[in-house]
């Protein structure tokens, strides 16, 4: 068993998340052939935020962004009641680590709930796991939104279950041109009208490879990537 030391309320931070994920291989700086054909300088792979360390920074990045949302409407009159969606399979702990973050860090008791692959045919039957999503406006958390397929398929379970979705929350946005101009997340906000964020973005990759974060890990400060990086920014970025 692996035992670390901890701090007693880890804050949000794009630098440490960033660090994390190459610490232990979600992201990687190299050369990697995407479905699109480009050939990026890096890759992230949320199917590896697999440790308690991980899955806590992002859940409570998740929820700071949340709360933050949260407390604005109610700010301006418009109370909400808190509903969270993942989307199956890496959605769902992104989820239930989140509902915990809102509880232990803001006071806010949400809702959340998530979708099976396939529809149950015993039981209470259907294709929805948790909260009770019908008439709500629920907000949904993912990784990395690419093309933005997935992401209407989690649109449609939601709409097919009387629910809108009120926002998008994102680990990572490429900021990268889809087939036309805007990137996906832009497309995905001018449809759905809905705000759409990220945690951390290619602007902070670059950041954190130009400044003194990168050079506490020497493999990681490196000229060359950094100018892949930027190169890939102005060729493909919005």
């Amino acid at each position: 068993m692996s035992h670390v030391s901890r701090p007693q309320d880890p804050t949000f931070s794009s630098h440490q998340f960033i660090q994390l994920a190459l610490d232990n291989q979600v992201l990687k700086f190299g050369e990697f052939v995407l479905k699109s054909g480009r050939i990026s300088p890096y890759f992230f792979n949320a199917g590896l935020l697999a440790t308690g360390e991980m899955l806590s920074l992002l859940a409570r990045g998740y929820a700071d962004a949340l709360a933050e949302q949260i407390i604005a409407a109610n700010n301006d009159g418009n109370e909400q009641e808190l509903v969270i969606f993942g989307a199956a399979y890496k959605g769902i702990p992104f989820v239930a680590a989140t509902a915990q973050a809102l509880w232990l860090h803001h006071g806010i008791n949400a809702n959340w709930g998530y979708n099976r692959k396939e529809a149950k045919t015993h039981g209470e039957g259907g294709n929805l796991v948790g909260a009770d999503v019908s008439g709500k406006a629920v907000w949904v958390l993912d990784d990395v939104i690419t093309a933005g397929t997935a992401m209407r398929e989690v649109v449609e379970i939601l709409e097919q279950a009387g629910a809108s979705v009120a926002g998008i929350i994102v680990a990572l946005d490429r900021k990268e041109k889809g087939q036309a101009e805007h990137s996906a997340i832009q497309e995905l906000a001018a449809t759905l009208a809905v705000p759409v964020r990220a945690l951390v973005d290619i602007d902070d990759l670059i950041s954190y490879l130009a400044d003194d974060h990168g050079a506490q890990n020497g493999q990681h400060k490196d000229a060359t990537q950094l100018a892949k990086m930027q190169h890939y920014r102005e060729q493909y970025g919005v």
